[in-house]
């Protein structure tokens, strides 16, 4: 298995990071097989797998619950698990807590959590002093929804400094990788130049260091998906099409045959 630490290197070699989303253990065979840099088990999967309509209901539980169906079948590639809404935000104590469970409980290698102001700042470099590796969150903060939405980030002078100044912090806390979520293009190539850790961006242009989607988005698998995303194939029409034959078939009795 690929070491976290090799992520750094990978920006020192410029190559590009790829990163998908699993929830279960047969996705999550797929993009091992498949050669994907790192599986992420995002809180998304509150969304696209458990039908809510934002990411806020799913619970420290539930994210272990799913993890540990990825890490079961993954053979080769890093994991990292999400820390849910209200698993990290009470401070630091809590959210090693809460990053000590996901690495016994699951096998996984690393933690991610959101946003990037001082205390959060704080909370990574405890976390990562007790030998947990972070992956870092800045733009736009999904748990974060009820104050910001769902837009872009970022698009003036001030939000961009500040978001920024949240990245170089932490990459100075430690964490070993971060994810700039739809942000203006321009100010995620500045970020991605100014730090020395990789920034992997979601709706944040092409200058990042590698990028990261839904995998349900890739697949074409949901109803909508975001105005950033890429649907390489349309499995949503293809198994809708599949279903719709078996139940043809059952009716005509050409199967079983």
């Amino acid at each position: 298995m690929v070491s976290i630490a090799q992520f750094t290197e990978y920006k020192r070699q410029n190559r590009k990071i790829s990163v998908l989303t699993a929830w279960d253990a047969v996705f999550a065979a797929i993009l091992d097989e498949a050669g994907v840099d790192l599986i992420l088990v995002g809180d998304s999967l509150a969304m696209v797998a458990l039908g809510h309509p934002t990411t806020l209901p799913i619970d420290l539980g539930d994210m272990i619950h799913h993890a540990q169906a990825v890490t079961r079948v993954v053979k080769k590639t890093p994991v990292v698990v999400d820390l849910p809404f209200m698993a990290y935000q009470l401070g630091w104590q809590q959210a090693l807590e809460s990053s000590g469970r996901v690495l016994k409980e699951t096998n996984a290698q690393a933690v991610k959590l959101e946003g990037g102001y001082p205390e959060m700042a704080e909370t990574i470099r405890r976390i990562v002093q007790a030998g947990i590796p972070v992956m870092g969150h800045v733009g736009l903060t999904p748990q974060s929804v009820q104050q910001l939405g769902f837009k872009q980030q970022g698009k003036s002078e001030q939000e961009a400094d500040r978001i920024l100044q949240e990245a170089v912090a932490i990459e100075t806390a430690g964490a070993f990788a971060i994810v700039l979520e739809h942000i203006p293009g321009p100010l995620a190539a500045r970020i991605t130049e100014k730090l020395s850790i990789p920034t992997i961006g979601i709706g944040a242009g092409r200058d990042c260091d590698g990028q990261v989607l839904v995998t349900t988005d890739l697949l074409g698998l949901g109803s909508w998906k975001p105005p950033f995303a890429k649907a390489y194939v349309d499995l949503r029409l293809q198994v809708k099409q599949a279903v719709q034959a078996f139940g043809e078939e059952i009716r005509d009795g050409s199967f079983p045959g």
